[in-house]
């Protein structure tokens, strides 16, 4: 699908009260049809409007005669949600939280002629808040203003979206974290009838199909035989169907209507002649397919206001929905309540599906499996056994996964178990793959990236990894442990597992972040060898002595020759490169010694006293990276070594002012209380000694909860591997409290816990610690020292009485 974006140049925009944004780029593609995604910082009445020219500088809608939509999101101080018709309310619902004033919201908004979808999430085309259908829609409205009520409201990342009838889900493209990734492969490309492309497959493959037919009418005064599939229609309305029937006589109706009414339910759409709209009416009527009555009915109703409307050949009428003209579930005019009723009566099922060392899991349709699954399909209509049988027998099958799955077949929806559990969400994965069920693989993969841990990471990219359908998965997983090499190789041996390419793929990733090109030295040895336990060169450089390169590497040893060249050694101190030069690595393995050789005549010479002063130009080998971390390192007590230090010199631009101070603000300080004269966060990175300094304590989960909390901004973070702070001028001495990072200023990692922690004992005292472990070496925007326990002060137990805070680590 093609992609318009338009994005804002500022980090954000801010609209004041009563005002509305335009800009000439901010509009859809085509007329009446669109998408706008979007983050929103407000307290309440996030508007949109969207009209057919743009807006004057004065603009405001409340005065706009004009023809436009208006969308209210959190009006009513956070109440409710409505939209506006050319200034009439037609939509007033309870919206409760739809705004955030602590954070940026994640919102999208699209109009496909009349019909008005609105989101709440990162991911456009899902998570679904609300849809309402414009019975007289104004297909004109391509331009977008971005409004607001009677407080600011703050926009970023603001995409214009264009949308097709062949739309297909938007998740392809979605941004994880600050990293967008899309999918390049063409469909057409990789396309089996495992990974269906869902513009060529779905009910409308069984429209007046003989196949998994189970219901015959007979059609007209020509006696037309049209084949069907009860359980399908007994979800669409109410065809009078018998368990025990087969044919069924309609000689009153002519066959262009009734197919026409039934290419609606299989395909979600369909075509009339203007004059017999009434008749199709009629027939919906009678067999109470209700969405297909109200649209001719809405049709209808504009031709009498119309007259002109008549003058078209066919009618066009679609079931509103986020996919127009794709026929899967929930996409079509399929009552899910029912098909989930079906599926527990077993009405009109024929096929009994057996695992095998379980028994019978259930009694299903076979038509409802099929229009998901090309395998299930083709098992059916195929001549296969199972084609001619009312049972299946599946092996090596987990029977929890394939109830999940069987549910998400019926309704298209993964039910609470799945979500709550990341083992069967796995397992549901796998099973999506075997069977072709493309869209709930994407939602198994979403919903997998949405819960990761940073302890799942490896096994999960080992199971995605042979999945070509999860391709996107596979690569947002690789770009996360590269970017986060240092921990990834530092908490457990889980990477050593992956298979080669992907391997290959993180050591050669443009973003891979490091803080010592030994690390990645380590990192290749120990995956040559399969290592069971983590360690560094030097026990390589110890086992190699009564071994040889060919038994201690086995069948990867032609895998370190490939990724040896991948290691900066340049980028290593002279010290460790000596080393290297006399180690058994060395002496064993001439690819190695090439490069250490190479990397100290660089350092000893520079490009001019190389051999091959070109070749060093183009290597990479000889560049840091380009998202090395810098270091800065805990030299002593209130030394100005920290990171809060660095950004009061705007990263070493100029002399050290605080950089609460500084224009533009680099860094930003809360406390758990409200600002007053003694809880002040320029205090905290003042460097001048405070008497009286706290954050006072709050209510948060119904518990006490004091703490200040620094952020680095969007574009830093920090591997925080020191800290130190400075006791005020009371005797309220912390005891137990923590020092945790986060990326989102919601959740948190503990680096450090202290619990009857004394090391605090006199007024004005400075302490420093260490941060140990593998948390250590994960990069954090936001970090928070936060009491866990009472000072020591009995009046006052819960105030956090400090009035310096340095971090140390590495800075990116």
């Amino acid at each position: 699908m093609p992609i318009e974006r338009t994005t804002m140049s500022e980090k954000f925009l801010t609209v004041p009260p009563f005002e509305c944004a335009w800009r000439e780029d901010l509009k859809f593609r085509e007329a009446g049809r669109g998408c706008v995604a979007f983050e929103a910082f407000a307290c309440n009445d996030v508007t949109l409007v969207f009209r057919e020219n743009v807006g004057s500088q004065g603009y405001h809608y409340k005065r706009d005669s004009s023809p436009h939509y208006t969308i209210i999101l959190g009006s009513h101080r956070n109440r409710r949600l409505r939209i506006e018709v050319n200034g009439k309310t037609v939509v007033d619902v309870a919206g409760v939280g739809l705004c955030c004033s602590s954070s940026f919201q994640s919102y999208w908004i699209s109009i496909y002629d009349g019909l008005i979808s609105i989101g709440n999430g990162k991911y456009p085309f899902q998570d679904v808040v609300f849809q309402w259908l414009d019975s007289y829609p104004n297909c004109n409205v391509q331009y977008i203003g971005l409004s607001s009520w009677d407080k600011h409201v703050k926009y970023r990342n603001v995409n214009v979206l264009s949308m097709t009838h062949t739309h297909v889900p938007l998740w392809k493209h979605v941004v994880f974290g600050d990293y967008q990734v899309e999918d390049e492969i063409d469909a057409a490309d990789c396309y089996d009838y495992k990974h269906m492309d869902y513009d060529k497959w779905g009910l409308k493959n069984f429209l007046e199909s003989w196949d998994l037919s189970d219901v015959l009418f007979i059609v007209g005064e020509d006696e037309k035989p049209v084949p069907a599939h009860k359980a399908i229609l007994a979800a669409s309305g109410n065809f009078s169907l018998c368990s025990s029937s087969f044919v069924i006589k309609v000689p009153t109706v002519s066959y262009p209507l009734f197919h026409a009414l039934l290419h609606y339910i299989y395909t979600g759409w369909t075509q009339i002649p203007p004059e017999q709209l009434g008749s199709l009416r009629a027939l919906s009527l009678q067999f109470e397919v209700m969405p297909l009555v109200k649209q001719c009915e809405e049709t209808m109703e504009r031709f009498k206001l119309d007259k002109k409307l008549l003058m078209g050949e066919n009618v066009e009428l679609t079931y509103p929905s986020i996919r127009p003209h794709c026929s899967t579930l929930p996409s079509l005019p399929v009552s899910i309540q029912q098909l989930r009723q079906l599926k527990l009566t077993s009405q009109y099922g024929d096929v009994n599906i057996y695992i095998e060392s379980y028994g019978l899991i259930a009694r299903a349709h076979k038509i409802v499996l099929s229009l998901w699954s090309i395998p299930f399909a083709r098992m059916f209509t195929n001549g296969m056994s199972e084609s001619m049988s009312s049972e299946v027998t599946l092996r090596d099958v987990p029977p929890e996964a394939f109830m999940a799955m069987l549910d998400f077949l019926y309704d298209g929806q993964l039910n609470d178990k799945v979500l709550d559990s990341g083992a069967l969400l796995l397992q549901l994965l796998l099973l999506a793959d075997q069977f072709g069920v493309t869209f709930l693989q994407q939602e198994c993969c979403k919903m997998l990236l949405e819960c990761l841990s940073e302890d799942s990471v490896c096994p999960l990219l080992q199971v995605v990894s042979s999945i070509p359908s999860c391709r996107l998965v596979k690569e947002t997983l690789q770009r996360r442990i590269s970017m986060n090499f240092d921990y990834y190789i530092s908490a457990s041996t889980d990477f050593v597992l992956l298979d080669e390419t992907t391997f290959i793929n993180i050591i050669k990733h443009p973003d891979l972040t490091v803080t010592s090109e030994e690390k990645v030295l380590n990192a290749i040895l120990m995956f040559g060898i399969k290592a069971k336990e983590l360690f560094g060169w030097e026990v390589v450089d110890q086992l190699i002595v009564n071994s040889k390169p060919e038994i201690l590497f086995g069948e990867r040893l032609q895998l370190m020759y490939d990724l040896l060249p991948f290691v900066r050694f340049p980028l290593l101190q002279y010290s460790l490169l000596e080393k290297l030069q006399n180690s058994n690595i060395a002496w064993h393995i001439p690819v190695f010694q090439n490069l250490v050789n190479e990397a100290i005549n660089f350092v000893k010479c520079g490009l001019a006293g190389t051999e091959n002063e070109e070749n060093f130009h183009c290597s990479v080998r000889f560049q840091h990276r380009r998202s090395s971390y810098r270091e800065l390192q805990y030299i002593c007590d209130g030394d100005d070594h920290g990171v809060l230090y660095f950004a009061g010199t705007s990263y070493g631009e100029h002399p050290w002012v605080n950089p609460l101070l500084a224009e533009p603000r680099k860094i930003t300080i809360t406390a758990s209380s409200p600002h007053s004269r003694y809880t002040d966060p320029k205090v905290l990175v003042s460097r001048t000694y405070q008497g009286t300094c706290f954050a006072g304590p709050r209510l948060e989960n119904g518990q006490n909860c004091t703490w200040w909390m620094v952020d680095l901004g969007q574009d830093h973070q920090l591997m925080c591997n020191y800290y130190t702070l400075r006791q005020d001028g009371s005797k309220a001495f912390p005891r137990y409290w923590n020092i945790q990072g986060s990326l989102d200023g919601k959740n948190w990692t503990n680096l450090r816990v202290h619990e009857n922690e004394r090391t605090v004992c006199k007024p004005g005292q400075f302490a420093s610690w260490p941060i140990m472990g593998p948390n250590a070496l994960l990069p954090f925007r936001y970090f928070r020292v936060v009491l866990t326990g009472p000072t020591t002060d009995a009046t006052n137990p819960w105030n956090l009485c400090i009035c310096y805070l340095e971090l140390y680590g590495f800075f990116l």
